[in-house]
């Protein structure tokens, strides 16, 4: 395929995936989805190999890509189908995010695959909002299997009723959204085949498209790759704690730069721990993948042939590549941000001028609700913090970082759905590293309670501030309070009507 035709057909793939999210968004009900966007959209060819996503979340689209072969291998797919799963330890991230996969059709030939993830504030966990202190994966909520709702184009009553009831309407409508957005890449895959040719000559030019792309990614990134140092780099970091007594949990990674590529081998991180600190191998690698997209260039597409120099292991029965019945929660929304800490910390031994100084480290995780009055309640939202400072500029302020790439819920939308008054919403100054650059500043962010309800906590970097580079600060660790009284980073609260939660979001690493 000529360079020309190469550019516009990646252009293309990427824009059904940016379409499927616009009908995701347009059409579901829940704010976390509408607002907040905590959803992601890709394609994958018939083998199950990821190639074209829109720019969502790192830590969906990472996972996603690691692990949907062993997905696509254990089902029988059918026309019509579609699928939906959630279970971390055959490819999901944590209980909230449901996929759905839909295959695509020529005929009677599997060419490949439509997939959204979006996150669902209630999937029947033990407190309000999903995300609990838990010991447990059962505690977490409802696993789904690989499941067909829709089987040959009829959608299955029975499995789809089990899904709605978790939630009521808003999460019956937002499966539903799902199921649109999917239609809606399969439709686009439709006619972007007939443009190139109709049935058999069209499907011919897809697949070479689509190796195409895969080739195009995987010279790009050895190209960028072998500007790297070859040779071993060690960095380690810690997580404060897992809310159940384990403190100080170790995150390890070594990087070994080699002509075909790299591995990053997490020996050394801490075993799996009885809190939900823990993560899938398929959350570490999407973390790992995400670091090494950001060495690449803009233009770079995201598919399996530019992450396919990249290898990623860990010990069995780790902290990042944890057994089942692990809990999981935290490990998606925060040890994923460690992760790439770490990653970015053992790269800054290799090309100094180009890494930043950690940035808030966390996702500052807030759960709440109400499961006791009618109608029931469910809110969740990720805040802002600040970015490490690179050597050559300052950190940015109050925005979402490396694995998220959420918005955070509007004043107004918040008030309009939950009974909850928001006191106050402002720059935490100077809680940026200093230094020449300085790093980003964190937020606060004061939520005032007009109904009892039920909180979860679950923020990171509250202990263990987010280094500094070159000699620079470290920016400010991260602090909760209630009633100005401070709590802990991971705890569940029962709160009464007039209380105030107040987040102050840790501020990202200096520079000199």
């Amino acid at each position: 395929m000529d360079p020309v035709a190469l550019s516009i057909f990646i252009k293309r793939v990427e824009g059904i995936c940016q379409e499927m999210g616009l009908i995701l968004r347009q059409a579901a009900l829940s704010p976390n989805i509408k607002d907040r966007l905590d959803f992601s959209c890709a394609l994958f060819d018939s083998q199950g190999e990821l190639f074209a996503q829109a720019a969502h979340i790192p830590v969906h689209l990472g996972s996603m890509a690691f692990a949907m072969r062993s997905i696509v291998e254990s089902v029988e797919w059918g026309n019509g189908d579609v699928l939906a799963l959630n279970d971390p330890f055959l490819g999901g991230t944590h209980l909230p995010d449901v996929t759905l996969i839909s295959p695509f059709f020529m005929g009677t030939e599997r060419v490949g695959f439509v997939v959204n993830r979006a996150h669902h504030a209630n999937i029947g966990a033990i407190t309000p909002g999903s995300m609990p202190v838990s010991t447990t994966l059962e505690e977490e909520g409802v696993v789904i299997p690989p499941t067909l709702l829709v089987r040959g184009g009829r959608v299955d009553e029975a499995a789809l009723g089990k899904l709605s009831d978790i939630g009521g309407a808003e999460v019956s409508g937002d499966f539903a959204a799902q199921r649109s957005a999917n239609r809606t890449g399969i439709n686009r895959l439709n006619e972007l085949v007939a443009t190139l040719g109709g049935d058999s000559s069209g499907l011919d030019q897809f697949r070479e498209g689509v190796r195409a792309i895969n080739d195009y990614g995987r010279k790009i990134a050895l190209a960028a790759l072998a500007e790297l140092p070859r040779g071993r780099y060690s960095f380690s970091d810690c997580l404060d704690d897992d809310g159940c007594g384990t403190r100080d949990i170790a995150v390890a990674c070594c990087i070994e730069v080699t002509d075909d590529g790299v591995h990053v081998d997490f020996e050394g991180t801490s075993a799996q721990v009885r809190g939900n600190v823990n993560c899938p191998l398929s959350v570490a690698a999407a973390a790992v993948f995400y670091v090494f997209r950001c060495l690449l260039p803009d233009y770079t597409p995201a598919c399996a042939g530019t992450f396919s120099c990249v290898r990623v292991s860990a010990p069995e029965g780790s902290l990042v590549n944890a057994r089942r019945p692990a809990a999981v929660a935290a490990g998606n929304v925060e040890t994923s941000m460690r992760i790439a800490d770490v990653v970015l910390g053992a790269l800054a031994l290799a090309v100094p001028g180009r890494i930043p100084a950690a940035s808030q480290g966390t996702m500052n995780n807030v759960a709440m609700g109400n499961h006791q009055v009618q109608p029931p309640w469910d809110y969740y939202e990720t805040l802002g913090g600040g970015t490490g400072a690179m050597p050559y500029a300052a950190g940015a302020s109050a925005v979402q970082s490396h694995m998220t790439n959420t918005l955070n819920t509007p004043i107004e939308s918040l008030e309009m759905h939950f009974p909850l008054r928001i006191r106050r919403y402002a720059l935490r100054q100077a809680s940026g590293g200093q230094g020449r650059f300085p790093g980003g500043d964190g937020l606060i962010r004061e939520f005032e309670f007009l109904a009892p309800a039920e909180v979860t906590l679950l923020t990171e970097r509250r202990l263990h501030a987010p280094w500094g580079i070159r000699g620079g600060g470290d920016g400010q660790r991260g602090r909760n309070f209630l009633d100005g009284k401070p709590v802990p980073g991971k705890c569940q609260l029962s709160v009464q009507t007039g209380q105030v939660l107040r987040i102050e979001t840790p501020g990202g690493g200096g520079s000199n």
